[in-house]
């Protein structure tokens, strides 16, 4: 390990962060302390920097697991980016190509090496893994482990060997959707049960959250296009038919798109997929096939054309939106069509009950009247308790009443039927159902028995659907879809925390388009998004003539704050989120100066947009202009004009101050300061002076003093 520096440092010299998100410093922490992790973070979460800056810091290769070999090509090509060495190992590459990299592995040359876990298993791969030093594993996409995951691979499901082979190795499993048992299923199969979980929020605050009904849908797709023309965008439909067909309406509109499904050829795929990461083509309409393997981080908006299969996919589909953190709209369009189509698909699959309840579920998120995004959490065990004012129903609100006595006769009974029971026992004993098996089963004894029966059987299936909802209680899949009490639901019962739900009389047949009424924009916001759109620009040129995706050069959410803060100095340039030492040196200076052309060239008359004033006097000196005409024309008092220059000069855009000032001006001042000292109090100068030099021209020889000595 390099004892001289801490993540932190790293962080900020290869990344570009001052601070680490949430649990990102401990797991690091853990995994330098050779521990076993269980990372659970959402997609844009910031997964990778805990195993990407303990490679970093220690000795030996740290192997990472992906499986998909673009998403291998688009991590290493970001790393290298940031100054960091790594490669992968694919199918992709030819015999010297790979030889190179085996090369250079062998050589200790490689902090992170990316492969399937295909060519994990690969006996020649497994004997050169033998012959060097890891520092850790790091299994990506660890979903695809468990039978439980949505997307479960086999070839993931053999991964178990590394703790046989690597016992003191420590390995790190990572994914951004993992229900209770996908997670214990995930430690058992890599045979780490003494792994540490970390569960960071699942909440993407910037994801705004709408589900629409499932008529016309073509229509509304295109004015939601037309919201954000220009910008990328993910279309998710259920077929390769739709996927053709979306992207042919969407070209004859004007509109540049590609289509991607798995029954293209491999080589067109590749592609297809390249030209989104590049921007070069905006808007993919895909199958379920895309996306898993996409690291890009600029996605405006993700549309599901079709009802998703279950939460957990559909979740790890939006996610691909906004992983810079600026806003993405999500939409999905729902359909009894889609559901009867799916339903088939899970009746034809080898898991059909587990297809068939995660089915049912994001069937019901669809139809719900609660926040999209409390529903959204509860589903993966976090309890949000404000609405998020996000989604669709914030927008548009239902009406709500005080529903705590029958929830808490709901939550009692499921207590008294010792949590062993599904949802249609629930209702019948709260209901006091005279059917023989609750007899039989002495359910008719317990205290609750018929507390409920004032409610009608769909009233309660209302309510119960609103509970799972508001996560006060969970389905135990794994037990027989039995029902639990969370944390939440104690609260509801034993400490009296206050429920309110949708009348089921209410309740609504479906959620109509809300849009936000846009604002007028000010004249500060349309001079940033100038400014956005110029780096935005030059991003790309850059990144084609280096064979990289523009943002592997620069986030849209770092040139959205050069464009709000306009940096126009190194100094300056790396305050800026995601522009670390790398990244300033090999890039920070060409940007520099097109935000200094934007700032000069720009007609915007705007004292709130900071150092636009003093390049429009650096504009004017250039064009040999004096003091006194820059001042004319410019409406400012001379001395401005010299305060200007002094921060000009400490900005190092003038290197010069002789033309300013006379030679005479320069020495008595320079003495002055001698003599009282350059604590940058301007007065006592001014006063050692008679008073005959203005503050305007003593402040720039203190700051030239201050950059030259």
């Amino acid at each position: 390990m390099d004892s001289n520096s801490a993540p932190l440092t790293i962080l900020k010299k290869h990344f570009g962060f001052d601070t680490f998100r949430p649990m990102q410093e401990e797991i690091i922490l853990s995994v330098l302390n050779g521990k076993n992790c269980l990372v659970i973070m959402p997609t844009g979460g910031g997964k990778s920097i805990c195993f990407q800056i303990p490679a970093i810091m220690q000795e030996g290769t740290f192997i990472v697991v992906s499986p998909l070999i673009a998403l291998m090509k688009d991590q290493v090509e970001s790393l290298k980016a940031n100054g960091i060495e790594a490669a992968f190992i694919n199918s992709t590459q030819n015999f010297h190509e790979e030889k190179e990299q085996l090369s250079r592995l062998n050589d200790g040359k490689i902090k992170l090496l990316y492969l399937s876990p295909e060519k994990l298993q690969n006996r020649a791969m497994y004997d050169q893994l033998k012959s060097i030093k890891i520092s850790g594993f790091a299994i990506d996409e660890a979903h695809c482990i468990s039978t439980w995951g949505h997307d479960f691979r086999e070839e993931y499901s053999k991964l178990h060997f590394l703790k046989d082979k690597w016992p003191d190795v420590p390995i790190v499993a990572l994914t951004a959707t993992a229900d209770k048992i996908t997670r214990r299923d995930i430690q058992k199969q890599l045979k780490i049960d003494d792994s540490k979980i970390y569960i960071t929020s699942f909440d993407r605050p910037n994801l705004s959250l709408q589900v629409l009904p499932g008529q016309k849908v073509y229509q509304q797709v295109k004015k939601i296009v037309a919201r954000h023309r220009g910008e990328s965008g993910i279309i998710y439909c259920l077929s390769r038919k739709s996927c053709e067909e979306v992207s042919a309406k969407l070209n004859s509109d004007g509109y540049n798109s590609a289509f991607y499904h798995a029954g293209i050829e491999t080589k067109n795929r590749s592609k297809t997929q390249e030209d989104f990461i590049k921007d070069n083509v905006p808007i993919i309409v895909a199958t379920i096939a895309f996306g898993m393997g996409i690291d890009k981080s600029n996605i405006r908006f993700v549309i599901h054309y079709n009802l998703p299969k279950n939460i957990e996919g559909y979740y790890q589909e939006i996610g691909r939106g906004g992983r810079d953190g600026l806003p993405c709209e999500t939409v999905m369009f729902y359909s009894f069509r889609d559901v009867m189509i799916l339903r088939d698909f899970a009746e034809e699959s080898k898991q059909k009950e587990i297809q068939l309840a995660k089915l049912k579920r994001i069937q019901q998120y669809a139809e719900a009247e609660v926040c999209r995004r409390k529903i959204l959490l509860t589903y993966f065990g976090e309890d949000l308790k404000e609405d998020c004012g996000n989604c669709d129903v914030c927008n548009n609100p239902p009406n709500v009443e005080d529903a705590t006595i029958t929830i808490q006769k709901g939550l009692s009974a499921i207590v008294r039927l010792k949590e062993k029971v599904g949802i249609g026992t629930l209702i019948d004993v709260v209901r006091g159902s005279q059917k023989s098996y609750l007899f039989q089963n002495g359910y008719n004894q317990i205290k609750t028995f018929g507390a409920g029966k004032d409610i009608s059987y769909t009233d309660w299936q209302h309510y119960i659907l609103q509970m799972l909802h508001h996560g006060y209680i969970e389905i135990a899949y794994d037990q027989n879809h039995v029902l639990k009490i969370t944390e939440a639901g104690n609260e509801v019962l034993f400490n009296g925390r206050q429920v309110k739900l949708v009348k089921p009389h209410d309740a609504k047949d479906g959620f109509q388009p809300y849009l936000k009424p846009e604002p007028q924009k000010t004249q500060k916001q349309e001079f940033e998004e100038g400014l956005f759109e110029s780096l935005r620009k030059l991003r790309k040129q850059i990144a084609d003539s280096k064979g990289v995706p523009p943002y592997v050069v620069f986030s849209d959410a770092s040139l959205k704050e050069m464009a709000a803060d306009h940096p126009i100095n190194s100094q300056e340039m790396s305050l800026i989120s995601g522009v670390g030492d790398f990244k300033l040196e090999e890039y920070g200076e060409v940007f520099i100066v097109e935000i200094q052309k934007y700032l000069a060239n720009s007609e915007v008359n705007n004292s709130s947009i900071r150092g636009k004033t003093y390049l429009q006097t650096l504009k004017l000196i250039k064009e040999s202009k004096t003091i006194p005409e820059i001042a004319k024309a410019r409406n400012i008092h001379e001395n401005t004009v010299y305060s200007h220059l002094a921060y000009l000069v400490e900005k190092n855009l003038i290197k010069d101050i002789n033309s300013f000032l006379s030679n005479e001006e320069i020495v008595l001042i320079q003495a002055a300061i001698k003599t009282i000292g350059n604590d940058e109090a301007l007065k006592p100068i001014f006063d050692h002076l008679e008073e005959k030099i203005g503050y305007g021209k003593i402040k720039l020889v203190v700051s030239y003093g201050k950059v030259n000595g």
